[in-house]
């Protein structure tokens, strides 16, 4: 499939895009425009498993957030995040809020698999 066009044949213009690197995840944010010049978000996850032949492939799970959403699917999300710090045995920080002494301690456990191999071809598939 070419890039920008959807499976009906429609161009749909690609606004913004972001991807995010999580561990064997990688998370895809990307802004679209509807054929009314409306935004909506795609949000797609994207792991890489292997067949029984021993090949890989990219398991992907899609999910279509639209503009009249976006407040409530935001509180949603920011309530249930709370929720998972607040009975989580284990304080969840970012390293924008760390000291520095706790990014160097978070760092030095990280393991070699904390990244995922991304193939950009098969975005739009």
């Amino acid at each position: 499939m070419e890039e920008g066009f959807e499976k009906n044949g429609v161009d749909r213009e690609e606004i913004f895009s972001k991807a995010v690197r999580a561990g064997k995840r990688t998370y895809f944010f990307d802004v679209k425009s509807t054929r009314g010049n409306d935004y909506y978000l795609t949000i797609t996850e994207s792991k890489k498993r292997f067949g029984d032949d021993g090949k890989f492939f990219y398991e992907k799970h899609k999910l279509f957030l639209y503009k009249e959403d976006f407040e409530k699917f935001t509180e949603g999300f920011a309530e249930v995040i709370e929720h998972i710090k607040s009975i989580s045995p284990i304080e969840v920080t970012s390293s924008e809020t760390s000291t520095p002494e706790e990014v160097s301690t978070t760092e030095t456990q990280k393991t070699d698999n904390s990244f995922s191999d991304v193939n950009f071809e098969d975005l739009d598939k």
